[in-house]
């Protein structure tokens, strides 16, 4: 099947707000006069709440109090107004890491979180759009088709064309990150469901100023158990199918097997997930060869390894190369992501110019792993000694840390998979100005969102834990009247184009 953008329009006009409101989930509308940010007079009921009555002042602390309050306020509209008058349009290759985010961090750049928000939320939206229950007979697929996908999650004004849904096989030793059907009769007994390809539709180009190929990976939806599941050990990058002109380069086990396996009976991993990313990339890069292109990679966890081990694939093969050589930029976003390869991984990746921002929780264990000895932290010289054993990692890129205590909104004292959440994550993005300075929601971004797959919120919002639920669980009365599980249109399997164009580009033979 030729990729088209003609079948994915966006029909729906309804403005999108921050909410995940899907079809048939539970509306938030019921308690949305408590869920709205409150501004200024909210903060001050926290800070009271929080660190107990300010002690009588005199009229002349009031005063000054009254001073710094309106000069705070000052400072605040100066940095919105600032916002809107700098466009994505005309800056986004600073956005997008050309200078490595120099002075964008620290205070934060308000354009950057937006930026970083709006991909966290379609890094998000693999979570949101993936069956994992296991006593469902389509368990381990996407529960919307291509055309419907951003609208069903209540994100019809993205401004993205879905173009390719992304599989991997299960049949790798990764067993806490593909979910199974308990039922004999299932969509695919091989095959997860592990992301997408989407593209910027003319309008959302226009204003970033670029069309924009997004890679969107799906991270682990069963708490922290992969991590022990990681075979933590590193081997050669170029042994399994991905090129390196140093045998040195070396990334952990299982990523490797998820990215490059595939399985020649499973219509929908015929081709490997590196495979199906590759010659999507090279046929869209061709659909638009005037246009000003850019490639961003986002994911969470374990999809935040994969967003950094496919950038590296990319820029390593070429692939971003058009035919009158200009190189389409690549970045990567990443969310709470564990370590990828050993020291000189990074390296290779400093060579080749991968631009790669990471957000982390400080208190997530995940970046923490694997690697918890030898790592980036220990002085050089021992890490380079070490760099040949199997467990010695570093991190790439640079890293945004963030601290979940730093917000009011949030329990201290919440268990390790809620410091891992990818909500929390775009909540405290919404809140960082800079280390040192006050939480503020800069967007008022919906702090129920939290909640939605975690206990995380302080019990004084009233925030349900663990709110997202599905209808009935897809229970639906059929003609007869008898309750059943809702028939699903799956999405097509691979289609023949895209296995041809692979056979083309040599990757099924290895000589990419």
């Amino acid at each position: 099947m030729a990729i088209s953008l003609s079948n994915t329009a966006l029909t729906c006009t309804k403005p999108h707000h921050h909410g995940f409101q899907p079809e048939n989930h539970s509306p938030l509308s019921v308690f949305s006069q408590r869920l709205q940010y409150r501004g200024p007079e909210r903060w001050d009921q926290l800070v009271i709440k929080r660190y107990g009555p300010a002690r009588a002042m005199s009229k002349a602390n009031d005063s000054l109090s009254s001073t710094v309050i309106g000069v705070e306020k000052e400072k605040e509209l100066k940095k919105r107004k600032a916002t809107t008058e700098r466009e994505i349009g005309r800056c986004w290759r600073e956005i997008h890491g050309e200078d490595d985010w120099a002075g964008l961090i620290d205070p934060m750049d308000p354009l950057l979180r937006n930026e970083l928000i709006r991909y966290g939320e379609m890094a998000q939206a693999c979570y949101d759009a993936f069956d994992f229950d296991p006593y469902s007979k389509y368990c381990g697929s996407c529960r919307f088709t291509r055309p419907e996908f951003f609208d069903r999650l209540g994100m019809p004004s993205i401004g993205y064309d879905m173009i390719r849904y992304l599989y991997a096989t299960s049949n790798i030793n990764l067993p806490n990150f593909f979910k199974k059907s308990r039922w004999p009769k299932v969509w695919s007994k091989n095959a997860n469901w592990i992301g997408y390809i989407a593209v910027s539709n003319d309008e959302m180009s226009k204003k970033l100023g670029r069309r924009d190929i997004t890679i969107s990976w799906r991270g682990t939806v069963t708490r922290l158990e992969w991590v022990a599941d990681m075979m933590d050990f590193l081997r050669p990058i170029s042994s399994d199918k991905i090129p390196s002109p140093d045998p040195t380069v070396r990334v952990e086990s299982g990523f490797l097997d998820l990215y490059t396996d595939k399985d020649e009976n499973c219509k929908y991993c015929k081709l490997s997930v590196r495979e199906q990313i590759i010659t999507t990339l090279n046929k869209l890069i061709e659909i638009y060869p005037e246009e000003e292109l850019s490639i961003t990679i986002t994911g969470h966890s374990l999809g935040g390894a994969l967003a950094i081990l496919s950038g590296y694939d990319i820029l390593e093969t070429g692939t971003n190369i058009r035919n009158d050589t200009r190189a389409v930029p690549i970045c990567v976003f990443s969310f709470g992501g564990p370590r990828v390869g050993n020291l000189r991984f990074k390296e290779r990746l400093d060579l080749l110019g991968l631009k790669a921002l990471r957000v982390v929780n400080i208190h997530d264990i995940v970046p923490k792993s694997p690697g918890l000895i030898f790592n980036e932290k220990i002085h050089p010289m021992f890490l380079k000694m070490a760099e040949q054993l199997p467990w010695s990692y570093s991190h790439v890129g640079v890293e945004l840390a963030l601290d979940h205590k730093n917000s009011p909104f949030l329990k201290h004292d919440a268990d390790l998979a809620s410091a891992h959440n990818l909500e929390a994550h775009l909540h405290l993005l919404d809140g960082y100005h800079g280390r040192g300075e006050r939480f503020v929601l800069a967007n008022g971004r919906d702090y129920a969102l939290v909640n939605k797959d975690s206990d995380f919120l302080e019990d004084e919002y009233e925030i349900p834990p663990k709110w997202r639920q599905y209808r009935n669980k897809g229970m639906v009365r059929n003609k007869e009247g008898r309750l059943v599980q809702e028939e699903r249109c799956l999405d097509d399997c691979l289609p023949s184009d895209l296995h041809h164009h692979s056979k083309q580009l040599g990757l099924s033979n290895n000589n990419i």
